[in-house]
Order: C-alpha cells, then structure tokens, then sequence
C-alpha cells in the first residue's frame, strides 16, 4: 500500500469517508480479502457465524479470488460464513449466465466449502405480485443473524450502492427498483447489447447497507475518479447515495491512484498542506493554475501563485516569471511532428531520438481498430516520413460484432461459391448454418466456432483495409489472436504464457526501435489493460538483449481516456488534411461504424470520440499559451527498463 496516502489528518477538511489508496486494485483487494479472513477466523474461535453482505459487477473480483486462494492454498474455512448479496436483476433466471447467481457461483461459492443454506441472493424469478413480501422477509433473514458483519461494496458511475439508483433515501430497505439509465448502458457490453440489460433489480436499501458493522467500498480505475471525488469529498445528498456513507462510523473507501486522481489529495496537494516540489509536481500545478485561472501559463504572476496555496513554489524555486519560463518550455518541447525523431537535427529538446533516422515502429493494438482510433495521425506521419512501421493486432475483436453482420458475410460466401461455379458442400451450408446458430442463442452465449471466425475475419478484412489505406504492406500486419481473448464471452480468461510467449516472439523477430502500446486502462472492457501487461511482461524477459537499449516504448490512449497535459511527453500536431485521413482510416472498419456494439456509455461513434479528444488536446495547448493546432495526439513514454 502506498502509505503515503493514508488518511491525514490535513486531509479531514475535504475528506468526510476514511480512504485508503493502494498501488493498485490487486494489493486494495488483498488487503480487504485479508480483512474478511480475519473476520471468519475470529468468529470461528467464538462458534459463531461471520455474517457477509456481497457484491458483484468487476469491482470485487480480486478478493473473491484472494479469498479462494486463501481457501486452497491456507485451509480458510467457510462452514460459519453466512451470505447475503447486495442484489439481483429482475426478472432473472439463476441459471442464466447474466444472473448473479451464476456471478457468485463462478468466482466465489463454487470453489470454497461454504455450507449452500447459508447462501443469499435475491430471487429474480419471482411473480411480481411476491416480491415486495420477499424483500421483507429478506430484511428478516438478516436480522435473525444478527445483522452483516462487513459489507462489501462497488460504486456505480451514478454513485449507486447496490442498486441503489440517484433519488433513493438513507432509510430504504430491499426492494424492487428500476434501474438509472446510466446503470443500464454500464452493463450493456455484459448483455451484448444495452436492449437485452433488465430494466428493473431488487437490491438491499441504503438503510440495509447502513446497518452493516463495517462496510469496505471500492473503486479502480480512472472512469471511477469523478463520483469517487463527488462522494468523498462532497456533500450528502439523494442523488449520489454513496454520500451516506459519510454518516457511517466504519467504513473504508479503498482505492488504487487511478480511481483517487481527482481527490483534492491527488488533483491538488499543494491546497491540503505543503509539499516537496518535484519537477513532475511543480509542472502539474502550474498547469492547473494557467486552466484554472483561464490564463496563458506566461502570464500567470506571483499574486496568482500566493493566492492559490502556491507561495511555497516562490520561495523555494523562484519569481513566477522564471517558473513561468521553465514549464513553458517543457511543455513545449513535447511537441513535435517527427514522431520516429528529425533527422539532422539537434534532439537535445526533441522528445524522440534522431537515430537512426529509418526506425523499425511496432504499433500494439488491442483491438483490430485501436491503431487508427487512438494514433491514426501519428501512423500516417511515421508512414509518410519513411519508418518501417508495423502493426501488431493482439485480440481478433470477434465478440464486437453484430450477429446480422456475420450472417451477411455467410451469404456472401455461399453466392460467391455459387456465383464462380466452385463446388463445396460444406460452404454451400455456411449460411444456413450460421443463421440457425444466431437464430437458436439466447443474448449473450457463446457464438459457435463458425460465427466466430466469421466475426474475426470481418474485423481482420476491416484492419487490412485501413493499413492498407495509411500505405503499409501487408506483410508488416500481424494477427497475434492471443489466446486469453478467444473465450466468446465478455469475461476474459486471465493473461497467460503463451500471451506473453506469442508477443515476445513478435518483438524479437522486429527488433522494432519504437513501440506503441495502448495505456488506455479505462477500457470497460479490460482487453486493453490485460493486452498491456502481455506487452510489459514480455519487455521485461527481453531488456538484456542489445537491441532492446535502442527500443523506446510509448503508450497512447484511446476512445475512452486521454493523458493529462502535464503528463504527456510526446505530443503530435495533425492538420487538417491528417485529421481527415485519420477519419477515413477509421471508417474502413464499418462493422463498428454508426453503432458499434460496445459503445461503452458514450453514444457517439468513436470517429467522433476520437476527433474531440485531439482537438480538445491541441485546445489545451493552445490556452496554455503554446501554438495553435488543428489536433494533437499524445504519448507518455514507459521507462521502467530504464
């Protein structure tokens, strides 16, 4: 845990839920699974039951696994644990892969000894007419075991608790409640399709929640950071129920630094109580001064710094004019439109290397599109200035596409056999078989293994097209299809060797000078973040070759996140005309064109997503005081081989 987060006193005037902030979301979930073993333990000793509220959704998956490993490996024992889960969809089948039964059986109850009467969970099968009785006898249940011991809670993007939507009260109990649209686009990508979510839950009130002896609510991740700021640090309030939890007397907010960026803490340590002065610290403030104040950073005074919990910088570094002057040009030295490096040019203020002037470039995707959505201007700029660029697809992209795509080109395939006169039973078939599949699954099965290479080839034609459309040849694409993707299902198995073996193969044959990898970890999806680590831990087997002291490695971000300013250390103008080529290399992947089928909660298509981002970057800049550009795409560059 990063202990220099702790919960401070100086925090206490902005911080009104004890929080604690962790390297990252594996370390926050061990610490909280090792809470609740403690919990068992104790009460085992008693002879008594140790009674928990669960919850679901991604957030608490690494303690369920903690705690299974602790089961496995430790002898941790659940035949005195009692459950009882925060909620359930409704109507909802237990056997459907949806259902939050299925969801606890997966990752918790089907790989410990818990005792099966001792399991809770909401029935979603329910006549309508029964539901509000047993919602009562649920509160009951609960009650006759003494209350909860220790509840473990996610928050939603709404700031719900449970299901506990915006508008619900202190007091409420288990109920039936329809569910925030928000909520319902969160869950879209689980159900393939925001028309298939459930529009109504029965969940534990926020009354049931507060009864509970202590309460663990977590958050990863920086899609979290907003309410997580608004819920912390904010006022009470019916509209982000998590507020309640301030009037708790024990309860824990458990974080990773994604998830805490926008806490005063974080955003602006300076405003809590002094603080070191790093280069990295001192750039971030004076950015957040210059867009605070809506002034160029050159023309920010010292009064401005005085004013704004910044004296110190003035004392320890100097006039506002030199401090002035050395951020602006460090920002300013992050531009530059020679992505690969200059040649023939002094780079003692470039943020790439003017050799060797011809670079081997390997672009990671994630996703067949990732490439032209997150770095298309800078792929086009590293083409045109003569980089021998490659492009890595890692995952097929398969379960992104729609089911009436993959019977068309099924279609397809059989009038061209038929059309050419070859003669193929097994393809004259195709369609007829690939229409009765689809036609036969329920939403969100598992697609059969025709449907699925069919949906990988439409989105692997659509790749080549766009790289082909930015000039590269096509042995320079690679289709990796790592294989803790190939599941058919949202859920992802986790990365395993042969992911790392099929990508350090990959980088050991290029030998590429430049890497570009996706650091975008708000992905909803977390194919970017596992895709990453493949990328990291195959790095790092590799750092004594020669070869690998000349390879840089940059990470872009994408659809859902952009770096912030004072972190960026590469940023690449676009005009006009790069801009527009960018678009129509997006446009090549028409399967996730107009609606693609996990838009996230962001309705726009991802063109657009992608043009507001880099003009609102190259905004940026300008307010700052730097050039003006039509776009920007921007880089921070991984030093851990260093």
């Amino acid at each position: 845990m990063n202990s220099s987060h702790l919960i401070r006193p100086d925090f206490e005037k902005f911080e009104k839920i004890p929080t604690k902030v962790f390297d990252s979301a594996k370390v926050a979930s061990i610490y909280a699974a090792q809470e609740i073993a403690n919990l068992i333990k104790q009460k085992e000793k008693e002879g008594e039951n140790a009674v928990l509220g669960l919850a679901t959704g991604s957030t608490p998956t690494q303690v369920y696994d903690e705690l299974v490993r602790m089961h496995k490996e430790e002898g941790l024992s659940f035949q005195n644990v009692v459950t009882f889960n925060l909620d359930e969809y409704y109507p909802m089948e237990p056997d459907s892969i949806h259902s939050y039964v299925h969801f606890m059986n997966e990752y918790l109850f089907d790989h410990i000894d818990i005792k099966k009467e001792n399991i809770h969970i909401p029935d979603g099968t329910l006549e309508r007419k029964k539901v509000f009785e047993f919602c009562a006898n649920y509160e009951e249940k609960i009650d006759s075991y003494g209350g909860l011991d220790i509840q473990i809670l996610g928050i939603g993007r709404t700031g719900h608790v449970g299901f506990n939507e915006p508008g619900s009260s202190e007091s409420s109990k288990t109920r039936l409640i329809a569910l925030d649209s928000l909520t319902i686009l969160d869950a879209a990508s689980g159900f393939f399709g925001v028309e298939n979510v459930p529009r109504r839950a029965i969940t534990m009130g926020v009354g049931t929640i507060m009864k509970a002896d202590r309460i663990f609510i977590m958050a990863w991740g920086e899609g979290k950071a907003g309410i997580v700021q608004q819920t912390i640090e904010g006022e009470i309030t019916s509209q982000i129920p998590a507020t309640f939890l301030q009037d708790h007397d024990n309860v824990e907010f458990l974080l990773d630094d994604a998830s805490s960026a926008k806490l005063t803490r974080s955003k602006t340590p300076w405003l809590v109580g002094p603080i070191e002065w790093t280069d990295q610290m001192l750039k971030k403030a004076v950015v957040w001064l210059s867009k605070y104040l809506e002034k160029p950073i050159l023309k920010l005074t010292d009064e401005d710094y005085s004013e704004h919990g910044m004296n110190d910088v003035l004392t320890d570094i100097g006039r506002a004019y030199n401090v002035n002057i050395r951020i602006f040009n460090e920002i300013q030295h992050t531009i530059t439109g020679w992505p690969g490096g200059k040649p023939n040019s002094d780079d003692t203020y470039r943020p790439e290397r003017r050799e060797p002037a011809k670079k081997r470039v390997l672009i990671f995707s994630p996703h067949p599109d990732d490439d032209v959505i997150s770095m298309g201007g800078t792929f086009i700029r590293l083409v045109d200035q003569g980089h021998e660029v490659h492009v890595a697809y890692q995952t097929s992209g398969n379960i992104a596409v729609f089911d009436d795509e993959a019977i068309r080109f099924a279609d397809f395939v059989t009038d061209y056999h038929e059309q050419f006169g070859f003669e193929n039973e097994d393809t004259s078939k195709l369609f007829e078989e690939v229409r009765a599949s689809i036609k036969d699954k329920t939403p969100g099965e598992v697609d059969s293994d025709a449907v699925k290479t069919i949906k990988g080839l439409i989105r692997r034609g659509e790749a080549k097209a766009a790289c082909r459309y930015v000039g590269i040849p096509d042995e320079n694409m690679h289709f990796q299809d790592l294989p803790f993707y190939e599941t058919g299902k949202v859920r992802k198995n986790p990365i395993g060797p042969e992911d790392i073996a099929i990508t350090k193969k990959l980088i050991e044959e290029i030998q590429p000078h430049q890497i570009y990898a996706a650091g975008d970890l708000s992905d909803p999806h977390g194919t970017h973040r596992v895709c990453l680590d493949a990328i990291f831990a195959a790095l790092r087997e590799l750092k004594d070759e020669d070869w690998m002291k000349d390879c840089w490695t940059w990470l872009y971000r994408g659809a859902w996140q952009e770096w912030d300013i004072e972190d960026i250390e590469m940023a690449v103008p676009l005009s006009p005309e790069e801009t527009d080529r960018k678009r129509r290399a997006i446009f090549k992947h028409q399967s996730q064109k107009d609606r693609p089928l996990f838009p996230g909660t962001d309705k726009r298509e991802f063109w657009q997503r992608a043009d507001d981002r880099t003009r609102n970057t190259a905004q940026t800049y300008d307010q700052l005081g730097l050039a003006e550009y039509e776009a920007m795409e921007a880089f921070v560059r991984w030093k851990e081989l260093d």
